[in-house]
């Protein structure tokens, strides 16, 4: 009998690929790479699986009650050729079952285990082994032990990059074997505080490229610079957002990754008290090799705007608390004079002339009110009702002739009115 997706045991992988992908469900398309059809061999008597499936390269098999891998002569016979397998939020928890569907698909390549149950589920070495050609693992919310992390790190010769996202982790152990493929390192929203635990990963994974480790409280970065160089020779890119940095030495020490280009770096406490363009000139001033700062490139002329911002905004501080970066700035900028202050708020009044016919009255208007008010304002200048008057504006520096204010909900700050010029009172006619 078939096991459906709400029965306790879940269902077999081969059951879910028999129905998703049968000729009905799944209709053959010409090209190249798009549908593989397979014909088997030969299956067993009353097997579930159709004459032939159009099974695609990549197979997303996500939300289906998996939890066992079924005959493994099909998997094997219909799956050669696959390549990437997403089996995410299902509910596989034994790896020996996991094991069984890898084994028989020779080619994969990328594998997706996100949010399945594997807390506290061991994984035997002998079936590790079966994972030995994947190059892209995906553990997300897996809760998957660290000890089986590191298994699978040393049976996965050729593993190229690692998600282990919402697994809880708050440490890990270093493996006495490096993993020395490993180039991308995901693993966001765990519980990882203390750097002595990231050190970890340099020694682990030497070609370590991408480390993204956002949502983790990581307090500071403790290594010195010979160590971090060490540990991290090949690292291009980290990110630490929502990570709990709180000193600018931690920034510092960001220079001494030697290949280090890019850097996130968000909702940290140490920036918390700047407005959001001082933060990105006194980082990319802190950090002259990056290129990428949060996701966005950084030009040469946006690096020597910042470089000078930084040198202006530490020119009052005391000797002692300027940071390093400072004297080597001033080396190459020299000392900035403090920019001159420039007002650059919207003027508040001015004098003006008000002509009606044959009056002219010197009058000082509020130019953050809109021309409906100004309109009350001369009632009692020009003796007409608000209904009843016209209102140009000539600007006397101008060539261009009077300008009719004829929208009442208009502000008059934005016909930049100056002192001297005119308003001029035309009564309407009847």
């Amino acid at each position: 009998m078939q096991g459906s997706d709400d029965s306790p045991e879940g269902r077999t992988f081969v059951e879910v690929i028999s129905e998703k992908y049968s000729p009905e469900n799944f209709p053959y398309r010409r090209g190249p790479g798009m549908g593989v059809v397979v014909v088997p061999t030969q299956g067993p008597q009353g097997s579930p699986m159709k004459d032939r499936l159009n099974l695609p390269s990549v197979l997303v098999l996500n939300c289906c009650g998996i939890s066992r891998a079924g005959d493994q002569a099909e998997i094997s016979a219909f799956c050669a050729h696959v390549m990437e397998l997403d089996l995410s939020h299902n509910k596989l928890q034994d790896w020996h079952e996991i094991s069984k569907i890898v084994s028989n698909i020779p080619n994969l390549e990328f594998l997706n285990l996100s949010s399945n149950p594997l807390a506290g589920m061991t994984l035997e070495p002998r079936y590790a082994e079966t994972f030995s050609r994947v190059r892209r693992l995906v553990l997300n919310n897996t809760q998957v032990s660290w000890d089986t992390v590191l298994l699978l790190t040393r049976e996965i010769p050729e593993l190229e990059e690692l998600f282990l996202c919402l697994n809880e982790y708050s440490s890990v152990s270093a493996s006495s074997v490096a993993c020395p493929t490993l180039r991308l390192l995901h693993i966001t929203d765990n519980s990882l505080q203390d750097w002595a635990e990231v050190r970890k990963f340099g020694s682990m994974f030497p070609s370590l490229d991408t480390l993204v480790m956002a949502n983790n409280n990581l307090a500071s970065i403790q290594d010195n610079k010979d160590i971090l160089q060490r540990l991290f020779p090949n690292l291009r890119s980290i990110n630490l957002h929502n990570s709990g940095l709180n000193q600018w030495e931690d920034i510092e020490k960001l220079n001494f990754f030697p290949k280090l280009e890019e850097v996130r770096l968000q909702g940290i406490p140490l920036l918390q008290t700047y407005t959001n363009a001082e933060r990105r000139s006194l980082m990319i001033a802190q950090l002259p090799s990056i290129s990428m700062l949060n996701g966005s490139s950084v030009t040469d002329s946006e690096r020597e705007d910042a470089e000078r911002f930084f040198i202006r905004y530490y020119l009052d501080y005391p000797e002692e608390e300027l940071p390093f970066r400072y004297h080597s700035l001033v080396t190459k900028y020299g000392k900035l004079e403090p920019l001159a202050e420039i007002d650059l708020r919207p003027r508040c009044r001015a004098q003006v002339e008000v002509h009606c016919e044959e009056k002219v009255e010197q009058l000082n208007i509020r130019l953050d009110q809109t021309v409906a008010e100004l309109k009350k304002q001369l009632t009692t200048v020009v003796q007409l009702s608000t209904n009843s008057m016209r209102l140009y504006y000539i600007d006397k520096g101008s060539a261009f002739g009077p300008e009719e204010m004829k929208y009442n909900t208009r502000a008059l700050h934005s016909y930049s009115i100056q002192d001297g010029d005119e308003i001029l009172v035309v009564p309407k006619t009847k």
